[in-house]
């Protein structure tokens, strides 16, 4: 990083710990944001800049060269005696993994909003979806410098587009010549900007709406004045709530609404007591007692991040929800859930090592890591992320976030034999970093795929193989496998007959086939009379027309949906043979073929799409560009989400997630199953 930083806070009672997300789309300022806090509060002796490539938060070598968050920065400042954990999360769709495993270490939310680009469709998605999981929330507004800011107009879209129990608590304070200068405090009584008394009535209004304190309520009724120290209290009860979302006003670049905004973060902002625990299981899936947010209690902590050093090898970031780590302390690390993904279930015994407090990629060494608090350790060679760690002699078990589904492939092919040989293990690697990304061998084509969340998240991770990991790989198109099924039904014969010297080879078989139903498979059986086939070659017939199928009349396409009946045949007694008959079952499926034709099938899927729903009309045309078939929707009034089901052929979606959230702005999702396979048209059908 190349900057002196400060040396790590030391640890607190949860009651003094506040670990908050910043949350928005790519471009509000995230990033800018945390780093005017870092040097705030004394963590860095002056803010980096994006453009510059000198952020404490965007380390990765990819952020720096994109100017981007494409990974969850975290970093750990001390304000007014409580430590604060900023999990800067990435804005772009492609890294919504990121961005879960910063909620999860997470007590609040603290949605990043430009008074220049405003409230956009993806910002009420990732609203709604920490609405789902109870995380409490509130907005700043950022970038009030800026030409074209228009902060009364986006403080009325985040109270229109967010929904009930947006109050502005901060007002921009502008000099004569419309310059900003500073912001306005709402809980303050005597407030000066336009409508600020009825605004800041609304604001009392809303927190005695969810505060406990009647008396709080009597005197505001009297016509008391109350100041910011009376209310605050219960401003911190109703973030916590999830109900009462304030929205702030900050402008990181000059240094304004800065201590507004931490003292709001110490004072208002839930700890880790008031957000609570996940709930946790025995990782053989049996009931565990509730935990509590107890540094005495079992020990129970979970990996949202993994990276990996070329010094100190695997680093783990972790929250810890009970009890308190200590260096070189016995763990039980436990995955499960992720197989669907390619990760195992796994469990491991190992031992931390040192653990740290992060700040970047620096990693500043502390003595414990109680319940409550964020921290980075070394040594454990089989964590993943999404992993608990827990006491070998109590294992628990925390359920995994929810992931997208990655369902964008990439394939790829070493680029050297000597990059063959580190593939593998780098993959594997990246893996344990990114639980978004499952790495697959195709059966069918025998390509590897890396299925990633979006083109730019497979963009990064191809570079981090070649930066990070020295691994030189090329991108090659993605082959959707097709098959073949007989035209129609057929009768021939398969003749083996060679002599030479000793025994020969000799085999004779006539075969009928037809076309199966879709899905049925290839199919046998044997009418031979007389027995012109002798018995112990039926076996071999079969293998032989089975093998022949797999492999194809011509190319790769396997012959599939086939109904396969022997019905004659010859056999010679010296020169017939196990051998010779698989041979001549083989022989018939390609005379079969020759004889009746064949059809190319290629193979649909079953797609259920998210979208909100102005954008079912778009979603459905485009659907109807690729040749899909929608089959119905199911609208959601209450979350204005539409599924939209639709059967498409495989080779259209391989650009389909790009698409998709090009036509729904960000917000769309979808899900996909193998339906079989129909006939491909003509423009499909080239040499195999």
């Amino acid at each position: 990083m190349g900057r002196d930083v400060a040396a790590a806070p030391a640890p607190r009672e949860a009651a003094r710990v506040r670990n908050v997300a910043l949350v928005g789309h790519a471009g509000a300022g995230k990033t800018t944001l945390a780093e005017a806090l870092l040097a705030a509060t004394g963590a860095v002796p002056r803010a980096g800049r994006v453009e510059d490539g000198t952020t404490c938060l965007d380390s990765d070598e990819v952020e720096v060269r994109q100017q981007r968050s494409v990974t969850l920065g975290v970093a750990t400042v001390e304000h007014d005696g409580t430590r604060i954990t900023l999990l800067d999360t990435p804005g772009s769709p492609d890294f919504v993994g990121e961005l879960r495993a910063g909620l999860r270490a997470a007590d609040s939310a603290l949605f990043v909003v430009s008074a220049v680009g405003g409230v956009d469709a993806t910002t009420v998605q990732l609203w709604e979806e920490c609405a789902a999981v109870g995380m409490p929330r509130a907005v700043v507004v950022t970038q009030l410098d800026r030409a074209r800011a228009d902060v009364e107009e986006t403080v009325r879209l985040c109270q229109t587009l967010l929904g009930d129990g947006v109050y502005p608590v901060h007002l921009v304070d502008r000099g004569p010549d419309g310059a900003v200068q500073g912001v306005v405090n709402l809980l303050q009584p005597g407030a000066q900007a336009p409508d600020a008394d009825r605004l800041r009535g609304e604001l009392i209004e809303g927190i005695i709406g969810e505060s406990e304190d009647e008396a709080l309520m009597e005197r505001y009724l009297a016509g008391d004045e109350l100041v910011q120290g009376d209310l605050i209290s219960d401003l911190e009860t109703a973030v916590a709530r999830a109900h009462f979302h304030p929205v702030l006003c900050a402008a990181p670049l000059q240094g304004i609404g800065l201590d507004a905004l931490l003292y709001l973060l110490v004072n208002a902002f839930p700890c880790p007591f008031e957000h609570g625990c996940p709930p946790v299981t025995r990782p053989d899936g049996s009931p565990a007692p509730a935990l509590a947010c107890d540094p005495d209690g079992p020990l129970v902590a979970e990996v949202v991040k993994t990276t990996t050093d070329p010094y100190l090898g695997r680093v783990s970031l972790l929250r810890v929800f009970s009890g308190t780590l200590t260096p070189d302390t016995p763990v039980h690390v436990s995955g499960h859930g992720g197989a669907d993904r390619g990760h195992p279930d796994h469990d491991a015994d190992e031992r931390v090592g040192a653990i740290s407090s992060p700040l970047g990629a620096a990693l500043r060494p502390v003595p414990a890591c109680p319940a409550g608090d964020v921290c980075a350790v070394t040594r454990l060679a089989s964590a993943e992320t999404g992993d608990t760690l827990s006491s070998p002699g109590d294992p628990r078990l925390v359920p995994p976030w929810t992931l997208p589904v990655p369902q964008h492939p990439v394939a790829v092919e070493a680029a050297s034999r000597a990059d063959e040989d580190r593939l593998g293990p780098a993959l594997t690697r990246l893996a344990a970093e990114d639980p978004t990304l499952r790495v697959e061998r195709s059966r069918d084509t025998g390509q590897l795929l890396l299925w990633c969340v979006g083109e730019a998240h497979g963009e990064v991770l191809l570079e981090r193989l070649r930066t990070r990991h020295g691994v030189a790989v090329t991108t090659v198109p993605v082959r959707v496998p097709m098959v073949e099924t007989l035209a129609g039904p057929a009768r021939a014969t398969g003749r083996l007959v060679k002599q030479s010297g000793g025994h020969g080879q000799y085999a004779v078989v006539v075969v009928e086939a037809e076309p199966g139903e879709p899905g049925s498979g290839i199919s046998f059986e044997q009418r031979v009379v007389g027995g012109a086939v002798p018995n112990q070659y039926h076996g071999s017939v079969e293998k032989g027309i089975r093998a022949q199928c797999a492999k194809g009349i011509e190319g790769d396409r396997p012959l599939v949906d086939v109904r396969f009946v022997l019905v004659d045949g010859k056999a010679h007694s010296v020169d017939s043979s196990d051998a010779a008959f698989q041979s001549a079952g083989a022989l018939a499926v390609r005379e079969l073929a020759a004889a009746a034709g064949t059809r190319v099938l290629e193979p649909w899927c079953e797609v259920a799409v998210v979208v909100p729903g102005e954008h079912v009309g778009a979603v459905m045309s485009d659907l109807s560009s690729r040749r899909a078939r929608v089959t119905g929707s199911d609208a959601d009034p209450e979350r204005d989400r539409t599924t939209v089901r639709a059967e498409v052929p495989e080779i259209e979606l391989l650009g389909y997630a790009g698409a998709l959230r090009s036509v729904s702005h960000g917000t769309g999702s979808f899900t996909r199953r193998p339906l079989g396979h129909e006939p491909a048209p003509a423009s499909l059908l080239v040499p195999a």
